[in-house]
């Protein structure tokens, strides 16, 4: 007997939603916080507020197209995420399959966007923090920021702002971003894949 979508949804509880960045104001509008303002936006669609959770993470529950979801924001720092991100599996009793990651692709260009499953971490140190603690095993959405321009240090261009002309386009890539995130959460990966990797 085959369950319905939301059968099987009650059966394994919510989705976790973790959109990766570095707290505080003066990164806000960094290319590293990518996955911030995208988890931003996803929760403005649900209608929800971020608030602090004891597992040193921020976080929203609310529904995506009907299934529940758990939207996060770590507040440790980058390199340290995975931390509240297993402290909120534990809690919330989410497993590695239905874990999304949001997050900036330096080998990807601006604004492209990649889905995909399992996979190494590609020297990105929230990636890493969360491999350790987790596994490899769950979806990761990649948002292209492209390499450094000339010599510029990779840890420098990612904590830069989104240039001038980046900026311009960025609302309408971050909702690209969300979108592709409800996708994978209703369709599933192969359905995301090919409506949104570019």
């Amino acid at each position: 007997m085959v369950t319905s979508q939301a059968h099987a949804d009650a059966d394994n509880g919510p989705w976790l939603v973790v959109g990766l960045g570095n707290p505080g104001p003066e990164y806000a509008g960094n290319r590293h916080n990518i996955g911030f303002m995208v988890a931003d936006l996803l929760a403005e669609r649900a209608g929800g507020r971020f608030k602090a959770h004891k597992s040193r993470a921020q976080v929203v529950e609310g529904r995506i197209a009907g299934h529940r979801v758990v939207l996060a924001k770590p507040m440790t720092y980058m390199n340290l995420s995975g931390g509240p991100v297993t402290g909120l599996r534990d809690f919330y009793k989410v497993p590695t399959e239905r874990i999304v990651v949001i997050h900036d692709e330096l080998d990807i260009d601006f604004a492209v966007l990649r889905l995909k499953r399992g996979g190494g971490d590609n020297g990105h140190n929230g990636l890493k923090s969360i491999t350790k603690s987790l596994g490899p095993d769950y979806h990761r959405v990649r948002f292209g920021i492209g390499r450094p321009p000339g010599r510029m240090d990779v840890a420098a261009f990612v904590l830069r702002d989104f240039s001038s002309t980046e900026r311009k386009g960025l609302d309408v890539e971050v909702d690209r971003a969300a979108d592709a995130v409800e996708s994978l959460i209703t369709d599933g990966l192969e359905r995301a894949q090919s409506a949104f990797n570019s």
